[in-house]
């Protein structure tokens, strides 16, 4: 494992930001055929508006990258014209997030990123991103000690329940949020974490956290959300249509 890296004094320069977006998930949840990063919404294929988000973002990155599972041929049908300048393909993807992303870190990596720069973690589903929302974490955070994530105040009650599917309390959700990406870390930073931790951990906050770090909140939109099930799809392109509409 890397010797830990500890947070960086906040009078310290940002260095460049690097974008890995996992996407070797099969998404069962989802049902329909074949993985749900690849199927269509509004015409497009739900991955191919992830891409266009952050090549929006034009020099502020310093690179873009796609991690796919090994023999992943789907890919190169779905994204004809990935990779572009400054994007990088990997078919090294895990059985777990966790695993798919420390593949990509170390992928950058070995393609000249350093330990002191940012990683942008971002899942693939989460197509409705927009620019000015990966600005406001990039704001928020590139002076940070720690390192940040999008995420969304709680609105709904939020209750807990035993294993026979009744209430058991209801929990105070005046301090709980969701967890949304992009996830804004060091690089050297998160391997660290990720390696701490294995594979449990579901996103990489909690694998920072694991390191007694403290990550920043950057409130974002409800509109910001993975499309896991099939009911979701429709919402998405609803969704699109509408921010597309004259």
């Amino acid at each position: 494992m890397a010797a830990l890296s500890l947070p960086c004094p906040m009078s310290q320069s940002p260095e460049r930001l690097f974008v890995v977006i996992p996407c070797a998930g099969t998404g069962s949840r989802a049902g329909g055929e074949g993985p749900k990063q690849y199927r269509s919404i509004a015409g497009r294929p739900m991955v191919a508006y992830t891409l266009d988000v952050f090549r929006s973002l034009g020099d502020r990155l310093a690179g873009l990258m796609l991690v796919v599972s090994p023999g992943d041929e789907a890919v190169h049908a779905t994204l004809p014209d990935f990779p572009q300048a400054a994007e990088r393909l990997v078919p090294a993807g895990g059985a777990t997030r966790a695993a798919t992303v420390l593949a990509g870190l170390r992928a950058w990596l070995a393609n000249g990123a350093a330990l002191r720069d940012w990683a942008l973690v971002h899942d693939a589903a989460r197509c409705l991103v927009t620019p000015a929302q990966i600005e406001s974490l990039i704001a928020a955070c590139e002076s940070d000690p720690v390192g940040g994530l999008l995420a969304h105040r709680l609105a709904d009650t939020l209750k807990q329940a035993g294993t026979d599917g009744r209430v058991t309390s209801t929990l105070d959700r005046n301090d709980k949020w969701l967890a949304q990406t992009p996830q804004m870390f060091r690089i050297g930073m998160l391997i660290d974490a990720l390696e701490s931790v294995g594979d449990a951990v579901t996103d990489e906050a909690s694998a920072v956290e694991a390191l007694g770090l403290a990550p920043l909140l950057v409130p974002a939109s409800a509109q910001n959300f993975k499309l896991t099930y099939p009911e979701d799809f429709a919402l998405a392109e609803a969704i699109l249509h509408a921010r597309t509409a004259p």
